[in-house]
């Protein structure tokens, strides 16, 4: 047999990966660059502040709120699942699903800060403590925000008829964002949390 003529089966043959999906990997990427200066300044700074308050007398780990955008994952990837499939209405209702998580978990964010800053007195400029907690999570919130904003804009396009199974690939790349959110999360959950207290 001719080397020339062999070929490989279907399974075996390498295609190019999507331009979204590309795109998206180095958008993560280089958002992780970002999140790990943030989470090495944290690290660098906990524990040096020189007025109170101190992580351990103000935080208490958000816990239903992480399992709320931890369960966003899920409900993203089911989301993806079911369009692939074609099950455009199965889609909408995970994808609204996912929506009202993240929402939740954005709203967990903005109480715990009220508390801090009302309750507790902790701002931005108080200590090394506030600037670096602060800066760090709400990073993180931010780029939920931004989150949030591009799963919506899909939610109004499937509302009005305009989500059809093609457009799978292109939820597929969002789901990729939505899932380094969620990801990033435990991080910073961990850093702040469990090891900055």
């Amino acid at each position: 047999m001719n080397a020339t003529s062999t070929t490989l089966p279907a399974a075996l043959e390498w295609k190019l990966p999507a331009r979204g999906q590309v795109g998206m990997y180095v958008l993560i990427g280089a958002e992780s660059a970002i999140f790990t200066i943030f989470v090495v300044a944290y690290l660098f700074y906990v524990g040096k502040s020189l007025s109170g308050p101190m992580p351990s007398e103000v935080l208490s780990p958000p816990i239903l709120y992480t399992v709320c955008l931890l369960s966003s994952s899920l409900t993203i990837h089911f989301a993806a699942r079911s369009l692939r499939a074609g099950k455009v209405q199965s889609f909408a209702a995970w994808w609204l699903l996912t929506i009202m998580l993240g929402a939740i978990f954005l709203y967990g964010t903005a109480s715990e800060w009220h508390r801090l800053i009302y309750k507790e007195g902790l701002t931005i400029a108080t200590n090394l403590f506030g600037t670096t907690y602060y800066s760090l999570v709400g990073l993180h919130g931010f780029h939920v925000i931004v989150g949030l904003f591009a799963l919506s804009t899909v939610l109004a396009f499937t509302i009005f008829g305009a989500v059809k199974q093609e457009h799978a690939e292109r939820v597929d790349v969002l789901s990729l964002y939505w899932h380094f959110v969620d990801a990033v999360w435990i991080v910073v959950f961990t850093v702040v949390y469990v090891i900055g207290r």
